[in-house]
Formats: structure tokens, sequence, C-alpha cells
């Protein structure tokens, strides 16, 4: 490095931390403005809500998209919007703020308004702040409605104790499974390997949906050997009854009936009856107790 470039180097570097420094003291003051908005807000005071706008402001109202420009417009808007829902309250959350300009700042978040004997709206908001005096005042927003993937937990959540690993061992092996939530929990994914001593034996993955055409749990089973197959899930008092049927590796087709029974948490049976393979009938299994591992 020469000595030009560290000279260079070390009379920028005074002047970089002082604007982070600056940098994040503005930061805190917008954010105390998002708190004085939100104090504001609560006490539906309309004029002291106004007078955190700028001049020149303009306020469009989310439910109507009508726009008020200017402070006195903007005071006569939340005025009647407190009168129409009385006892609103509103709770907002800064997720970033970002400088445009030294004057210039988007502060992004969510906001959630809550009025008597309503469910809350939530919204995701972008504001534009502008500098003027040494203080931070609203220029503009945006908001919209937070984007909420699709989700079957409610058809799915009677299933959730299934979430962890579990273990099912003998002298003869022993069966390790793992249940995990895919994203947004539309599916549960369960893991298994069977192993004879120290040599697994097979391995699979299951997968746990809702079949909304037909209103029913489903699921769909692949093992290491290549045979496949799908399950029907109804629910017996505390046990699961899986109807499945599939396709051996062999090409002859299997079914049988999964009996899964909660004990408690931490503990369930597992059971499999009037089983099937091409033209043979399988002996019912005796029901074996699986245990969840402790972490």
């Amino acid at each position: 490095m020469s000595r030009t470039y560290q000279w260079l180097l070390l009379c920028l570097l005074p002047c970089a931390v002082a604007n982070a420094a600056d940098q994040a003291a503005e930061e805190a003051k917008i954010r105390q403005a998002v708190a004085t908005y939100v104090t504001a807000y609560n006490a539906g005071d309309a004029k002291a809500l106004a007078a955190l706008w700028s001049p020149e402001a303009v306020y469009t109202n989310p439910v109507t998209g009508a726009e008020a420009a200017g402070r006195e417009a903007i005071e006569k808007q939340f005025a009647t919007n407190f009168a129409m829902a009385k006892g609103s309250k509103l709770e907002a959350k800064t997720e970033s703020i970002r400088f445009v300009s030294p004057g210039v700042a988007i502060e992004q978040g969510t906001a959630k308004v809550t009025a008597p004997n309503q469910s809350p709206d939530e919204t995701e908001y972008s504001a534009v702040y502008v500098k003027r005096d040494g203080q931070w005042l609203l220029d503009r927003v945006t908001e919209e409605e937070p984007f909420k993937p699709h989700s079957n937990y409610e058809r799915l959540k009677e299933l959730e104790w299934m979430v962890g690993n579990w273990i099912d061992q003998d002298d003869n092996g022993k069966i390790e499974t793992q249940v995990q939530w895919a994203k947004n929990q539309n599916f549960l994914i369960r893991s298994f390997t069977i192993s004879v001593g120290e040599r697994i034996n097979q391995s699979g993955m299951q997968i746990v949906g809702w079949d909304a055409a037909n209103k029913k749990i489903r699921s769909w089973v692949f093992d290491s050997e290549g045979g496949f197959g799908e399950g029907v899930w109804s629910k017996k008092g505390n046990a699961w009854h899986v109807q499945t049927t599939g396709t051996a590796n062999d090409g002859r087709k299997a079914s049988s009936v999964n009996i899964i029974t909660l004990v408690n948490n931490d503990q369930f049976t597992w059971q499999i009856v009037n089983g099937q393979i091409g033209d043979e009938l399988l002996p019912n299994t005796d029901a074996v107790l699986v245990v969840r591992q402790k972490e």
C-alpha cells in the first residue's frame, strides 16, 4: 500500500465514521417521529397528528382512496376518521429506514389498526419523510395489505404432535423417523430409516397433506427399494387409520391399514392390519411403541 493511499484512507476514515454516526442519529429521530405519530393517533388528536405531516403533504385514505392535501385537510380527514371509528388504536413497527438524500428518507414497516368490535386491519406501508428545520415530517404514505400465503395448517394441526424425531427399537433393529413442516405448513414431511445392526436396510419419505378436492388428509410415500404408495387418513377417537394402497418394487399391488394411536405427546403406537401384497394376505402386526427422541 502506497503512502499516498494510506494518507487518503486515514483522512477519509473519520469522515466515514462521522457520517455513520450522523445517519444513526437521524434514523433515531425518524423512529421517534413514528412513536409520536402512534401516540397522537391513539389519543385521537387529529391536530397533533396533522402537525407531523409536511405543509404540502398528501394523505390518501387507505379505505376510501380519498386524498387530503395540506395539514388543514389532513386534520379534517383524521377528525372524520376518529369520529367514525372511536377508540381505534394503532400499532406500527419500523422494518427499515433508507436515506435517499440528506433531507429525504423512506421508512418501511407494518401497521395494525384495531377498532372496537372489529377485526384488526393490518397493512404494510412505505412512508416518505422530508426534513424541515431539523424535523422529519411525513410527506407521502403508501399502504397495502400484506401478502398472506395459503396454508392448510388448520386442516393439519391435529397432526402437529408428530413433528420431531422418533425411534422404534428392539433387538431385531430400529426405525428412526424425522417429521417436520414444509414451507407455509401445507405439508408434513416424514423421513424414515430402517436399520438392522449398523446397516440401513431401507429408507424413504412420506408427505402428508390436505386433499382439497376430496376434503381429506392424504399421504404419499416413496421408499429406497423403488416402492411407492398413497394413503387416506381418518380419525377414530385418539387413533388415526391410514388406508394405504401402493405398488411394490416388483410390480405387485399392496394395501394395508396403518393404525397410529397417540398415547401422549411423546409416545404413540403403530400397528399394521389387513395387509396384502399381490394375492398374499399378510398377518397383522402387534402394536409397537414409538417414542420421541429428546434433543
